[in-house]
Order: C-alpha cells, then sequence, then structure tokens
C-alpha cells in the first residue's frame, strides 16, 4: 500500500510539473505572413452536407489570398457534392474531386488525404477536417510559424466547441490526457520520435517533404494516421510542431454522448504508445487514487492531494480555453467516460470491428 501511495503522488506531480509546462510554454503563431506561398488547402469530405459549406466559406473569408481549395468527396450519400459544386461557382479557387472507390488495404480518410496531395499544387499542403471552423488569418499564420521555425508539420488540436452536457463529460478527456503527459514545446524542441503529437483536424505540411515522404501513404492502414505521421517525420529527422486550442481553429468533434464515445475509442490508446495496459493503469489512477491517499495519510492528506488534482484541471482547463468551472462539474462524469472508452476501445479490438462513417476501420 505504502508503494501505491509513493506511486499516486509522483504521478500526480508528473501531471502537475507537464501542466504548468505546457500553459507557461503555450505556443502562439503570431503574425500572418506574406502572400507568396502557394498553399493547397485539403479537405476529405464523406457525408458533411451540414459542415462543408462553413469551412468553404471559412477559407474565402480569410486575408491570405494565394491559396487552392480541393475536396474530395469519399462516396458521399447526402449533398455534400452538390453544396460544394454551387460554391464553386462563388470561389473559383475551389475544386472537387470524386473517389473511385477505396483500394484494399486502406482506411476511407488517409487514401482521401493521400489522393488529396497528388492533386495539389501548393508549397505548402494544409489538410482540414470539414467539421472544422478557421477564422482570421489563420493560414497566413501557420506559414509564418512554420517559416519562422523551419518546421516540415505543424498541427493544431482545436479549441472545442462543447455544447451537450454528453460532450462535457467525454470531448475534454482528451486534452485533459494530452495535457498533463506531453509538454508540447518539447515536440517542437526534442527530435525524439517518442516525444510526438498530431492532430488530423488540421495538419499544415511543407509540400516538398510531403511528396518525398508520402506519409499517408506510409501510413494507409492506420486508424490513427495523425499521431504515427507525427512520429514518423522525427524519425525522418523533419521539424515538427504541436499546437494545443488555437482560438482560430476550432471543432465541433461529436453531437452526442454515444458518438463521441464511439470516436474516442477508435485512439484513446494512441496516447499510451497503443498500449492498452497503460491506458487502464492511467485511468485507475487518475481516478481512484484518492483511496490509498485516503488509507495512508489520512483527511490531510487528501485534501492535499484533491487540491492538486484540481489545479491540474484548472491549468489545463486554461490552456485548452475551456471553462474550469463546467470541466470541475464534470470531472466525475468524465472519468466514468474515459473508462468506458478504453472498455469499448478492447471491445472493438477483440471483435476486430469498429464502424466509422459506414465503414469497418479494423478491417485486417
Amino acid at each position: 500500500m505504502i508503494y501505491l501511495g509513493y506511486i499516486v503522488i509522483v504521478f500526480a506531480a508528473i501531471q502537475l510539473i507537464v501542466a504548468v509546462v505546457n500553459i507557461v510554454f503555450k505556443q502562439k503563431m503570431g503574425a500572418m505572413g506574406s502572400n507568396e506561398k502557394l498553399v493547397s488547402v485539403l479537405i476529405p469530405a464523406r457525408n458533411e452536407e451540414k459542415n462543408i459549406l462553413n469551412i468553404l466559406r471559412d477559407i474565402s473569408s480569410q486575408n491570405y489570398y494565394n491559396y487552392e481549395v480541393i475536396v474530395f468527396d469519399d462516396q458521399s450519400t447526402d449533398s455534400t457534392v452538390k453544396i460544394v459544386t454551387e460554391y464553386m461557382q462563388k470561389d473559383k479557387n475551389i475544386r472537387l474531386i470524386a473517389s473511385e472507390g477505396l483500394p484494399n488495404g486502406w482506411l476511407g480518410k488517409n487514401h482521401a488525404c493521400h489522393s488529396l496531395a497528388l492533386e495539389a499544387k501548393g508549397d505548402y499542403y494544409l489538410f482540414v477536417d470539414a467539421d472544422v471552423r478557421i477564422k482570421r488569418n489563420i493560414i497566413g499564420e501557420t506559414l509564418r510559424f512554420a517559416q519562422k521555425h523551419t518546421l516540415n508539420l505543424v498541427s493544431v488540436f482545436p479549441k472545442q466547441i462543447l455544447k451537450s452536457w454528453g460532450e462535457w463529460a467525454t470531448v475534454p478527456i482528451m486534452n485533459y490526457i494530452l495535457l498533463t503527459l506531453l509538454p508540447l514545446i518539447l515536440v517542437r524542441k526534442i527530435g525524439l520520435s517518442s516525444i510526438a503529437a498530431a492532430n488530423g483536424q488540421y495538419m499544415f505540411f511543407d509540400a516538398k517533404n510531403y511528396r518525398n515522404l508520402l506519409p499517408h501513404e506510409a501510413m494507409k492502414s492506420e486508424k490513427v494516421e495523425d499521431i504515427k505521421i507525427a512520429r514518423h517525420y522525427k524519425q525522418k529527422h523533419m521539424n515538427v510542431a504541436c499546437l494545443a486550442s488555437e482560438t482560430d481553429v476550432r471543432c465541433n468533434m461529436y453531437n452526442s454522448y454515444s458518438e463521441s464515445v464511439n470516436g474516442f475509442s477508435k485512439n484513446v490508446t494512441t496516447f499510451f504508445g497503443g498500449s492498452t495496459l497503460l491506458a487502464i493503469f492511467f485511468w485507475l489512477i487518475s481516478t481512484f487514487g484518492f483511496i490509498p491517499i485516503l488509507l495512508l495519510y489520512g483527511t490531510r492528506g487528501l485534501t492535499l492531494y484533491l487540491v492538486a488534482v484540481l489545479i491540474i484541471r484548472l491549468l489545463v482547463s486554461m490552456t485548452s480555453k475551456q471553462s474550469v468551472s463546467k470541466n470541475i462539474i464534470y470531472l466525475l462524469a468524465q472519468q466514468i467516460s474515459l473508462g468506458l472508452i478504453i472498455m469499448k476501445s478492447i471491445q472493438h479490438k477483440l471483435n476486430k470491428k469498429h464502424i466509422w462513417k459506414g465503414r469497418n476501420i479494423l478491417q485486417s
């Protein structure tokens, strides 16, 4: 029991230190760059009729005007194609290409991104999901940030738009894991491939190295291709940066509790190097760590531990630009949800079946 108490204390201390580092050394984009480089904005879209018009309008409203937009219709069965085709009359920089079917051995999004890159003509490629919203000068700012730090890949975890109780009980979990385990500044400062992170919702590549490495093809069967690409880039001695919760990049990922649990269950173990055991360990310590603290150190020790837990949540919420009070209110619900997400991830692996956007992403 004594050793378990030590483990809980050390674990909480590590989380606190990492959370402090992430807020103190939070990276910012800065000023917009010049319009001299062509940026290819590449959007994979499968049944995105609710979102696609918003992101197209956001791109057209950017102050950065040297761009092309290519939308990849991944066999949509809704009005996605109609909406894009109509908007193309307003913005001549937009093109639409269509899938000819998903080849064997590929996952849908990876194939879509690879196909988009083969069509792109830009000096830089910005892969952005259809449900992302961007504003102000974010394209130009990202370009400037990449040039300033000589980066081959810049990725951003968007500021999450949370509306329902189900979203508050699930979506902040990923930021909590990320921002208490990985000091994001080290992704840029240290070349180790193990210190890598990325978010496929917003990934900005220099085109030359992308064409040489073709990372989406290299990760064609990976369901969590973004983090794997970041690690692959660092293994190839490419420079990578990952930023958290840029306010000019926003996303409403999921609309219900069940959708969130299903969505996060496909990538939750990736935060722990792909280890289900480490994910379970994290959940057990962060959920039930108060028990050995109470038994070993009494109410005074428990009080100090709970204060540390609340400070960690406060720091993560501030870095994530999320409501501190709501994250504290939903703290217990988030821990329960994390357990359900891990359990669902295990279930998917055992059944070798995880349906995402109408496809089984665990097919062999």
